[in-house]
């Protein structure tokens, strides 16, 4: 009888304790996720950010979103917690339990997620990921083909053409230049192309805003410079 009474207390007390105290103890793993992390598709054309809470929830924590997220990937407006076991995935769940996303660490600070109707969904640390990739509207314009001096002036349209958009090259420039014939240019990942209407296209890094700087890097070094 005593030993019922006793029982019937500690559930009573467990009843009555707080949803944190419940909470099992957060795990290293799940530590380092604390904070804001990058979310976003595969090319980062769609991205916000998630901030991963130490605040217990059922069956996890708090993960919040920023407001545009359930715009872009529809499913969040039903994400309720995260939780993230030792040696396991990192887990998005509903109200009910249900996971609707899981993400494993492929390198470290990012964690990626294919997901069914939705793609190959990223997190990357905020303040560790690279900036998102130029889009075309962003390069358009006029620029300066330069090695030692000027070399051509080109115009980068965000008219489709083929395989890329227009490139117009102006009067005046360098038989070596001219001889590559270029009419297209696209963005590839990080890169910036100029495609010859032959052969292998010029590749381009950005080195700041305004300047690209010609890869492979040659003994006289290719720019771009806006105009």
């Amino acid at each position: 009888m005593i030993a019922m009474r006793v029982a019937l207390i500690m559930l009573a007390a467990l009843a009555l304790t707080p949803a944190s105290a419940q909470q099992a103890a957060m795990g290293d793993s799940a530590k380092d996720m604390l904070g804001a992390w990058e979310f976003s598709n595969a090319d980062r054309d769609k991205r916000c950010t998630a901030t991963f809470k130490n605040a217990a929830v059922k069956g996890g924590f708090k993960v919040e979103f920023d407001p545009d997220c359930a715009n872009l990937f529809p499913f969040i407006a039903d994400v309720t917690g995260w939780r993230y076991p030792e040696n396991d995935n990192l887990f998005l769940f509903d109200a009910g339990g249900r996971t609707l996303a899981e993400f494993s660490e492929v390198e470290s600070g990012m964690f990626e997620a294919p997901t069914p109707g939705v793609g190959v969904l990223f997190l990357q640390n905020a303040a560790a990921a690279a900036p998102p990739p130029k889009k075309p509207d962003d390069v358009a314009g006029d620029w300066t083909i330069t090695g030692q001096g000027p070399l051509c002036e080109i115009s980068l349209s965000t008219t489709v053409e083929g395989d890329g958009m227009k490139l117009v090259i102006k009067p005046g420039c360098s038989a070596d230049i001219s001889k590559q014939q270029f009419g297209r240019w696209r963005i590839d990942g990080s890169e910036l192309l100029l495609l010859p209407a032959q052969g292998t296209p010029w590749r381009f890094v950005e080195n700041d805003t305004d300047t690209w700087q010609r890869i492979p890097e040659s003994a006289t070094p290719i720019t771009l410079l806006r105009k």
